[in-house]
């Protein structure tokens, strides 16, 4: 057993962390047939086995466990060390991961992204769309650029600028707010709405309209803001929207004044080991500047 591989216990992770030969073989770029086969000639090579076979899939025994805790802490090793190591880089250059979502992306980021280009050719830029936090300790990602009121205690980063969420409604059908006017908030509790989804159910605005709203009041809820954008836009409902891109929409008007409770933060954050990689530092410095140019848009005060 001496000669045990770092990819067999991958392989073991792999298949306890997704209960099957389908998910760790996907995880792992190879097909079934290769995982099986490799699965069964380590438990033959052991002389017993990792998982126990039900209907519902792969659960490890004892043996298993024990195996994919090892690979965890080797994982987190591995990790640790190439983190270091490149924190320790002489010159920025190379592959840069950043994860954002997409709203964010499509209605600010793009120019940011071109300007770094431009000032580091020799960066490459890996961009991942995703509204989970991604882990950067495990090096899913390098930078992530994300709105949140509470950063993660385990990175470090820089607060760009507020960004502010307001009330807003299609503006076809409120002619007078076009003119300047502002609704009564209590009425408009009684009109239909739209809503994030509740896997936002932690953002402010999502409780907002869950406890101003009655339910059956809510025509739709979705899981993207590009996508309430568009809902808000075609008269579905009003609802809370980013300043970032409402303000821009000429479909759209706000409805209330922009809401403290609403806000929340830009941040770019990165982890504490890469802080110095000359990768990240160049990508932290440029974003921060640019950024920074388009501070009005996102806390609502563009002309």
């Amino acid at each position: 057993m001496s000669d045990l591989s770092w990819d067999e216990f991958r392989l073991v992770k792999a298949i306890a962390d997704t209960r099957g030969l389908n998910g760790a073989a996907e995880r792992l770029g190879i097909n079934h047939s290769t995982a099986f086969r490799r699965l069964g000639d380590l438990e033959k090579r052991l002389g017993t086995p990792l998982f126990e076979r039900h209907r519902s899939g792969y659960a490890p025994t004892p043996a298993g466990e024990e195996m994919a805790a090892l690979a965890e802490r080797m994982d987190e090793d591995v990790t640790s060390f190439t983190r270091k190591l490149a924190g320790r880089e002489l010159m920025p250059s190379g592959e840069l991961r950043v994860t954002t979502n997409d709203t964010l992306l499509i209605h600010l980021l793009m120019p940011v992204l071109a300007s770094f280009r431009r000032a580091h050719p020799n960066i490459r830029l890996d961009l991942l769309l995703s509204n989970q936090s991604l882990n950067l300790s495990k090096r899913d990602a390098d930078v992530a650029i994300r709105a949140t009121d509470a950063p993660p205690d385990t990175l470090v980063g820089r607060r760009i600028a507020g960004l502010v969420w307001c009330v807003y409604g299609r503006k076809a059908d409120f002619p007078d707010i076009a003119s300047g006017g502002v609704q009564d908030e209590n009425a408009l509790s009684e009109m239909n709405w739209v809503s994030l989804s509740d896997r936002f159910a932690h953002l402010k605005v999502h409780r907002y309209v869950r406890e101003r709203v009655a339910p059956e009041r809510v025509a739709m809820k979705i899981d993207t803001v590009l996508g309430l954008t568009e809902a808000v836009a075609e008269g579905i409902g009003i609802g809370p929207l980013p300043a970032l891109i409402a303000d821009k929409n000429d479909a759209l008007v706000r409805l209330l004044p922009p809401r403290p409770e609403f806000s929340t933060a830009l941040w770019l954050l990165t982890h504490p080991d890469l802080k110095n990689s000359p990768r990240v530092r160049a990508f932290m410095d440029v974003a921060a500047t640019e950024l920074a140019k388009f501070r009005p848009r996102l806390e609502g005060t563009a002309g």
